[in-house]
């Protein structure tokens, strides 16, 4: 659904963008992550012909950008950098305009037109706002209705950029229960965020970058392995790290009270378990541990540029 070789885009002597190499499937629910000013918007713009590469190939839906960008963009709903109306109009007006500029509009009937915006309305929560002018609508409200006007014409790929900005804990889930639902019904979703959670929950697959170049990309499920690491719980902490270090490739970690690391190198964490228990040891939990997305994140970014909670996206004057 998109494909990007050796894409590079250059602003004077910065390079925003530096030799990314995405693949992103049919099917997707794809994060895109990285530090602010690390090249995710400047990357989004591109793959929508807003932004021409310096160098470097793009295809979104098997075709050359931005050279078919006629034949693909109609095929694409998008959201970046947080939607523009007109403030005096109502959402349903303002979508009725969006409507109005799509693919041939005036193939279709008025009530089928109508429809198609009630649709959008209702599937981002917004069926029940009425008439009010959308100045006086708060930034989450917004925000929806951006995503409204990208599901019009119930695209093939849509590509977010920060889609749950704005939006309170409820309006976030909301949003991210809409966009696995999509996915399920056939849509593929290319999904750029700094929020580390919002991706680890809903994504099948992700891409980190960094000061513009990729440093990993996978299966978020492959990028959020084992870390090799066993947590043993137990009242007999003595026996059982006699009994561990005795297996071939185990280290010994930090010890407490009534917990155990082991820290496993070959070892199977079910042949530890087994050990364990023939040896009389009461193993009262196991746990094999996994990094969170914030952990790899950490590691392949070097922390830094990392976002708090609620941070901006990339910073005005910096091309991100």
């Amino acid at each position: 659904m998109i494909r990007t070789e050796g894409l590079t885009k250059r602003f004077g002597r910065l390079v925003a963008v530096d030799g990314l190499d995405l693949d992103v499937r049919e099917g997707d629910l794809f994060g895109f992550l990285g530090p602010n000013g690390s090249g995710k918007t400047t990357t989004v713009r591109m793959l929508l012909g807003l932004v021409f590469a310096t160098s470097g190939r793009i295809e979104v839906l098997g075709r050359p950008m931005p050279g078919a960008a006629r034949e693909v963009l109609p095929q694409v709903g998008s959201l970046v950098e947080g939607p523009g109306f007109y403030p005096n109009l109502s959402g349903r007006a303002n979508l009725t305009l969006f409507d109005a500029a799509g693919p041939q509009p005036s193939l279709d009937p008025p009530r089928e037109r109508r429809r198609r915006v009630a649709d959008a309305l209702a599937q981002v929560g917004l069926d029940g706002v009425g008439r009010r002018p959308v100045k006086a609508w708060s930034t989450g409200m917004r925000q929806r209705l951006g995503l409204a006007a990208a599901l019009l014409r119930a695209p093939r790929l849509l590509i977010l950029d920060e889609p749950t900005n704005g939006l309170d804990p409820h309006g976030m889930r909301e949003v991210r229960d809409l966009l696995v639902a999509l996915v399920a019904g056939g849509t593929t979703v290319f999904l750029s965020s700094h929020l580390l959670a919002e991706i680890e929950l809903i994504c099948t697959r992700a891409a980190i970058v960094d000061r513009g170049r990729l440093v990993a990309q996978d299966r978020v499920e492959a990028l959020l392995g084992p870390t090799g690491r066993v947590l043993v719980t137990t009242p007999d902490v003595s026996a059982a790290a006699e009994l561990a270090a005795a297996l071939p490739g185990v280290r010994l970690g930090e010890r407490r009270p009534d917990r155990l690391a082991v820290h496993l190198d070959g070892t199977a964490p079910e042949a530890l378990n087994r050990r364990l228990v023939d040896g009389g040891v009461r193993v009262r939990e196991l746990v094999v541990e996994r990094p969170t997305l914030e952990d790899v994140f950490l590691r392949l970014t070097g922390g830094l540029g990392v976002p708090a909670p609620g941070a901006p996206r990339e910073g005005p004057h910096v091309p991100g």
